[in-house]
């Protein structure tokens, strides 16, 4: 074969399959400026509102080790682990023999010096005691009942009573072992529930204080709930580029747990460019 019309066969071969890579790269670049002209005349015709998705965590709202304010030796647990406890409710109690005795010395030293005020007014309007002596039965009697409230308050701390409505996660100590510093229990309220999300900071300001959001639960539970937007981070992570926001979900009944996968869908702002 002739080289020249070799060479007139590649070249034309070559222009042919460029042609062709051409072609398919218009039809390609044709196809998105459609999509793209699609999206924005729906854009146009949608709502200012729309669905935005994104993966979360159910946490409860509070998690709380309990302890003791004062040292001691536990004598009764009175919750177990899963018990439902209100607030108030008592939980633990610590041995306070020593304390309850000291009541009943400080109880009988008030009521001493109540009768010894009654037993002096009479001298005191007869000048047959000084109105020093006078203020220092007075001042004795008040000691007196001070030591009796401090007693009793001293008591009250080895009564440890649940600080929130709740559920009790775990207990550490049991009946006759010594509290110090450690924690005794733990306790989390799991109504309300938190909602954790996090977002990109792209979104960063389309959701506010105060919106609402659907919140999708994963297996076994498979339900939708409302939930409302109480916390928008107000920094940004640099790292990762997100921030993270926290939402309100009632759970009266404690039938959702916590530590639950789900997915939560934000009624967003969607901006008009004109």
């Amino acid at each position: 074969m002739n080289k020249k019309l070799l060479a007139t066969l590649i070249l034309l071969t070559a222009s042919a399959t460029s042609q062709a890579e051409l072609s398919e790269a218009q039809k390609l670049l044709a196809e998105t400026e459609s999509l793209t002209v699609e999206s924005q005349t729906m854009s146009q015709n949608k709502p200012t509102r729309a669905l935005e998705k994104a993966s979360c965590l159910l946490n409860p709202s509070i998690d709380i080790e309990i302890a003791s304010p004062v040292i001691g030796v536990i004598k009764n647990v009175r919750v177990k682990r899963g018990e439902r406890v209100t607030k108030n409710q008592k939980l633990v109690e610590l041995h306070s023999e020593v304390e309850k005795a000291t009541l009943k010395l400080n109880r009988a030293q008030a009521e001493y010096g109540r009768r010894t005020i009654e037993r002096n007014k009479d001298l005191y309007k007869k000048r047959l005691i000084s109105e020093q002596e006078r203020d220092e039965i007075i001042m004795n009697n008040r000691v007196f009942s001070y030591e009796v409230n401090q007693t009793r308050a001293l008591i009250d701390e080895k009564t440890i009573r649940s600080p929130v409505d709740g559920v009790v996660v775990d207990t550490f100590l049991d009946p006759g072992e010594y509290v110090g510093e450690e924690p005794i229990l733990q306790i989390v309220q799991l109504d309300p529930l938190y909602v954790e999300v996090v977002m990109p900071s792209s979104r960063f300001g389309s959701i506010q204080k105060g919106d609402t959001a659907e919140v999708l639960l994963d297996a076994p539970l498979n339900s939708k709930h409302q939930a409302t937007v109480i916390i928008t981070d107000p920094v940004l992570d640099a790292a990762s580029g997100t921030f993270g926001i926290r939402l309100e979900l009632p759970n009266p009944d404690y039938k959702l747990p916590s530590g639950l996968k789900c997915k939560i869908r934000f009624n967003t702002k969607v901006k008009n460019d004109g």
